[in-house]
């Protein structure tokens, strides 16, 4: 069991389900294995704001952070993508399993503002699990700001 994130949705009076899925490789394959749009499935991305400083922002999976919007909202000029380590360190989870959910320290959270009505998928904390959950209940649970942070995923 993805025990931290269980525990803290637990805490939270969450209403949510474990999937495990087992492997994959990708947002797109993690849909296919879910039965689910691309969309609905979130990535938790962890931003660096400054020294041992991060906010989670949760993206569908068929976008990608607006950088100037993030920074705008954030009031910053520089944000930044930590390495898979710092990520580690700064959440307790390894990057492909994050989630805001019981990570080692309760960073500020930011939802793009198409999550907002869907049942969705995070990170459980643990690979080849995902939690399916309301969003509007997990961005209550998290206090989450929520704004326009992303933009389209760009062709391939």
């Amino acid at each position: 069991m993805p025990g931290s994130a269980v525990t803290a949705l637990d805490s939270a009076a969450v209403t949510y389900e474990v999937i495990r899925h087992g492997p994959v490789g990708s947002v797109a394959e993690a849909a296919a294995a879910l039965g689910l749009a691309v969309a609905d499935i979130v990535k938790t991305i962890v931003i660096r704001r400054g020294d041992d400083d991060y906010v989670f922002v949760l993206v569908p999976g068929d976008r990608v952070i607006s950088w100037p919007k993030l920074r705008a909202l954030l009031g910053v000029n520089r944000l930044s993508l930590p390495d898979a380590g710092t990520a580690r360190d700064a959440t307790g989870y390894e990057r492909g399993t994050i989630t805001p959910f019981g990570a080692t320290t309760a960073w500020p959270v930011v939802a793009d503002e198409r999550v907002r009505g869907r049942r969705i998928t995070l990170g459980a904390g643990e690979r080849g699990v995902a939690i399916a959950l309301d969003a509007d209940e997990a961005v209550r649970a998290l206090d989450a700001t929520v704004a326009d942070v992303t933009e389209p995923e760009p062709p391939r």
